[in-house]
């Protein structure tokens, strides 16, 4: 199977990757109200495990200075990823990525909004400058919503999977073990919880 094309995610070259969507079909006069509210989750990024569920990773905010904050995400920001299970001690357990881009879309018919994410240093340790995260800085993540006539839209799609063997040796095994089971399909199943859980408007 390829991975599907879309002009805002950075194309496939080598690694693993994942396409996970999630839709839900509506009636047409719904579809404004209910894609309001998923813009709302979708911008939220500090409750966001309220939508994947506590079992799966919880996520934070923080501007380029690696101060928290509680606004919407704007390009140059990062998110500091806590994944169940021992993370990086120099990151203090903690997974991170940059946001590298934000793209809107709107026409009569249909809306778009995307946001890439790649791995990146630890912003709140300015003497390290070494990825904190499990995947190589060349991987991304871009979270994608959208709307059309008849339905709405949540996704993440994965690119260009691979370890980051740039750790000192305990964090390379981690790092390994991680990366091989998200590549394998865990991953994906942990993302779905969370474009279901965006979708979950019960």
């Amino acid at each position: 199977m390829s991975p599907k094309i879309f002009k805002e995610v950075p194309a496939q070259k080598f690694g693993g990757f994942h396409d996970t969507e999630s839709r839900k079909l509506c009636k047409q006069d719904l579809i404004p109200s209910k894609f309001k509210i998923l813009k709302e989750r979708f911008f939220s990024v500090n409750q966001w495990q309220s939508y994947s569920g506590k079992a799966f990773a919880s996520f934070k905010l923080y501007d380029y200075d690696g101060n928290p904050v509680e606004r919407e995400p704007q390009k140059g920001d990062f998110i500091r990823i806590d994944i169940p299970g021992p993370g990086e001690p120099e990151a203090k357990g903690y997974d991170w990525v940059e946001i590298t881009d934000l793209c809107f879309y709107q026409d009569r018919f249909s809306e778009s909004i995307s946001m890439t994410c790649r791995p990146s240093r630890n912003p709140q340790n300015k003497k390290n400058r070494h990825i904190a995260h499990f995947y190589s800085s060349g991987a991304s993540s871009t979270f994608m919503i959208s709307r059309s006539q008849d339905d709405i839209k949540a996704a993440v799609y994965g690119r260009n999977e691979t370890p980051n063997f740039n750790a000192q040796f305990l964090d390379v095994i981690r790092n390994l073990a991680t990366a091989i089971g998200g590549m394998m399909g865990i991953a994906k199943i942990q993302w779905k919880q969370l474009t279901d859980g965006f979708l979950d408007f019960e």
